[in-house]
């Protein structure tokens, strides 16, 4: 028997006399706040992105390819990490060799990528949170928390929800989903800002109307 074997067990022996509470868990709380139109939904989840400092760009189908090799560029990139299933047209403007997601990479390797490029599950406006689901087009969860530099396409309005919970309906619990409010950041008890501790310390979204 292992700890959590034993410490589930004694949960048991202490709830073993309590009677069973099967009343109904009430849901009866907001799915969103306020009525918006889908360009108002839009608009809010780039400002909330913004406020969290990620860097917010806009574009459509046909310059998307030059909007990610100009980032790409800009950043210095040497290399960028691609998931499988990304769409090819989308580094079709840049020469930055690819580097493949790979089960066996190591951290080090990972680490040593310059730039990763993903797609995204869902966008949540009024949080200002995009969410990956490990999708071909998201790639490995850890291949977007070790490289310092995350380029997130969301495709609008289709993907932009207002509310966690119109988020959450989307998503499948069983995937591996990672939650992500802006660049990696934390504080310590002097409010010292540090950013880059688990994940990207430059979170650039890219806003693709038109898709």
């Amino acid at each position: 028997m292992n700890s959590r074997e034993r410490i589930l067990g004694r949960v048991r022996r202490a709830l073993a006399d309590v009677p069973a509470d099967k009343t109904p868990i009430a849901r009866d709380y907001l799915r969103e706040h306020g009525e918006r139109t889908v360009a108002e939904t839009v608009e809010l989840l780039a400002e909330n992105l913004a406020d969290y400092r990620a860097l917010v760009h806009r574009t459509d189908e046909d310059g998307l390819a030059g909007l990610i090799a100009a980032l790409l560029e800009k950043r210095g990139s040497a290399s960028v990490l691609v998931p499988p299933g990304l769409d090819e047209r989308w580094l079709a403007a840049t020469g930055v060799p690819r580097v493949a997601d790979r089960a066996e990479s190591t951290p080090g390797e990972l680490d040593r990528v310059d730039s990763v490029v993903t797609a995204c599950a869902v966008a949540i406006a009024e949080t200002g949170t995009i969410v990956l689901d490990g999708s071909p087009d998201q790639g490995r969860r850890r291949i977007t928390l070790v490289p310092d530099h995350h380029v997130c396409v969301v495709r609008v309005p289709e993907q932009v929800v207002s509310s966690v919970p119109q988020g959450l309906a989307r998503l499948d619990p069983a995937r591996p989903l990672t939650w992500i409010s802006g660049p990696s950041a934390t504080s310590d008890i002097e409010l010292d800002r540090v950013e880059g501790v688990h994940g990207p310390r430059t979170l650039e979204v890219v806003l693709l109307s038109g898709a």
